[in-house]
């Protein structure tokens, strides 16, 4: 399938197909295996046999797709620069884009994750986040051997088995934080899947049916990069996100009220009240959703469709999170 833009002002990725596992592949390993004794294993080559092995491979139109993150994500400015060098040279080989892999390094709170989100979006592919923060073992990326009782696919082989996209954009959120021992080091897959010729031929261990995750986009967030090795390290474009300003921070305010409101009908001005948004903008930009929507409640009980300063003192603030000053 292949759609492009009909006008200039209309941006559509463009979407390639790419076979990222073989069928008949599948087939085999089914035969060669103990398949038929592990109904998991059984399962997932019977899903992987009925999706097939093609997959969406989206190719940006524009080299311009990543501006509207300028407004979003302000206080992210240095990566945007750089990816949009990688979006250049793609729309100019009509190809997919690919980066090298980024480490965002920041505070906690100050959008990290969301400007993750952001680029999946801006870029037209899939999205999966992974809590490094919560992994002990490397086989909940690379998967688990079927000989155990409760193994299945890792993240990655999941994530290209029942995802649309052969270039989803994969999120390792706090990658510092990840746990385990050297036995089952949660940190082991990434040696190979960040490198783009031996993740060509990826191999989950439970699947055991190589698979080219050479096009995934990897994204990963840490608060301090000391912890991490360095050839983890080395792999990576690193860069150190700074706290909004608060010129910034009162421009992702205004960004994130408009954006409520324009996916509901509660009668609030489109534009918002200046001293409300100046307030948010002390809030880090993780919690201020959270702050908004409870300010939009205190307003409509009061019988208000504006909302006053009072309505965001009123906010429930989040549990253990400090007030972001500037």
């Amino acid at each position: 399938m292949r759609t492009d833009a009909h006008q200039s002002d209309v941006r559509i990725p463009i979407a390639d197909i790419r076979e990222i596992y073989s069928v008949n592949e599948v087939e085999r390993a089914i035969d060669d295996t103990n398949a038929g004794r592990h109904e998991s294993l059984a399962a997932t080559y019977e899903k992987m046999k009925k999706l097939g092995g093609e997959r969406f491979l989206i190719k940006p139109s524009s080299a311009d797709a990543l501006d509207s993150l300028y407004d979003d994500c302000p206080n992210f400015g240095e990566v945007i620069d750089d990816l949009k060098k990688y979006l250049a040279l793609a729309v100019s080989g009509n190809e997919p884009v690919h980066f090298t892999p980024i480490l965002l390094l920041g505070e906690a709170g100050i959008g990290k994750t969301h400007f993750a989100r952001r680029l999946a979006d801006a870029l037209g592919t899939g999205y999966e986040f992974v809590p490094m923060s919560s992994l002990t073992a490397g086989w909940v990326l690379s998967g688990a051997s079927s000989q155990w009782s409760n193994a299945k696919a890792g993240k990655v082989a999941a994530t290209l088995i029942n995802g649309e996209y052969a270039n989803p954009l994969i999120v390792l959120d706090e990658v510092d934080k990840a746990g385990g021992d050297s036995r089952y080091d949660p940190m082991g897959p990434l040696y190979g899947l960040l490198e783009r010729d031996t993740a060509k031929k990826f191999k989950d261990e439970f699947v055991e049916v190589d698979m080219d995750a050479s096009h995934i986009l990897w994204v990963s967030t840490a608060n301090d990069e000391r912890t991490l090795p360095d050839p983890i390290l080395n792999r990576m474009n690193v860069y150190t996100v700074p706290r909004p300003d608060a010129g910034q921070a009162f421009s992702i305010a205004c960004r994130l009220y408009q954006e409520i409101l324009a996916d509901h009908d509660w009668g609030f001005p489109e534009q918002p009240p200046a001293d409300v948004m100046e307030m948010l903008a002390g809030v880090p930009p993780r919690d201020m959703r959270k702050r908004l929507m409870d300010a939009f409640g205190n307003a409509k009980l009061a019988g208000r469709d504006e909302l006053t300063v009072k309505d965001l003192e009123n906010a429930r603030v989040p549990r253990g999170k400090p007030k972001m000053g500037f």
